[in-house]
């Protein structure tokens, strides 16, 4: 079991900039594909950005550019580092945890994952 545990969400004016963590516990992080997904208020929730063991990475087109997602093995931690905020940023961001992807498209999935934090709220304000 992987437990995971985000932090670093807040309230912030649309065009700044906020850094959310992914703390992992129970294995090592390096072995699991990680995701960020996103939920806003009467939505679904949505694939952000991932990155693999190989730290290659995907970004959903709404966000690339102005995100970047990374990940630190030796703090078994990961981490997305979001910029030029705008106000439909606004939404629960989740951190998630996977297996090796067969494709690159399977990181995009929310059923590829196995594990999931509880999410933190990121409010961007116009």
């Amino acid at each position: 079991q992987v437990q995971l545990v985000e932090s670093g969400g807040g309230l912030v004016q649309a065009g700044g900039s906020l850094r959310l963590s992914c703390a992992a516990s129970g294995r090592a992080i390096s072995t699991y594909a990680m995701g960020w997904f996103r939920q806003a208020p009467g939505k679904e929730r949505e694939f952000v950005a991932a990155i693999r063991r190989t730290y290659a990475t995907n970004y959903a087109d709404s966000v690339k550019g102005r995100f970047a997602i990374n990940r630190d093995n030796g703090k078994n931690s990961g981490y997305l580092q979001m910029n030029s905020l705008k106000p439909e940023d606004t939404a629960v961001y989740y951190c998630a945890a996977g297996p090796t992807p067969i494709t690159a498209t399977q990181v995009m999935g929310i059923d590829f994952y196995d594990f999931w934090g509880q999410g933190t709220q990121v409010t961007v304000s116009s």
